[in-house]
């Protein structure tokens, strides 16, 4: 089983070039034509680092932290979520913690911006 899982991590992290060569040695050699979709299913992890970072769509913000103006983080944290004003300095005395979920990069980094400038440390994921 271990082998299995072992040929299993080593074709996920191959590169987009490797899966190819794989379809043509799998066509070539043994008469397998794989299907377009494997091929695709099995390149889109094996970009890795930066193209799996372009493909993202959604985006969470977290505040890591509230910074010197705790106070306010807490009036826009209460404004950007929607919170009431217990809910909002409860969630940035509970840092880190995500302020919103699987918002466009563009809102996330807005929604950055704004709470650097009131002070606050954010992280996008």
């Amino acid at each position: 089983m271990a082998d299995l899982k072992q040929l299993a991590e080593q074709l996920v992290n191959l590169t987009v070039k490797e899966v190819k060569e794989l379809a043509d040695i799998l066509k070539d050699e043994y008469g397998i034509e794989p299907a377009a979709a494997a091929v695709a299913v099995a390149a889109a992890p094996a970009e890795g680092g930066a193209g799996a970072a372009e493909e993202k769509t959604s985006f969470d913000v977290i505040l890591k932290e509230a910074g010197g103006s705790k106070l306010a983080v807490v009036k826009l944290v209460k404004d950007l979520a929607g919170l009431g004003l217990k809910e909002a300095k409860d969630l940035v005395d509970g840092a880190p913690k995500e302020l919103k979920a699987g918002v466009s990069k563009d809102e996330a980094e807005a929604l950055k911006k704004q709470l650097e400038e009131a002070g606050a440390v954010v992280e996008i994921k």
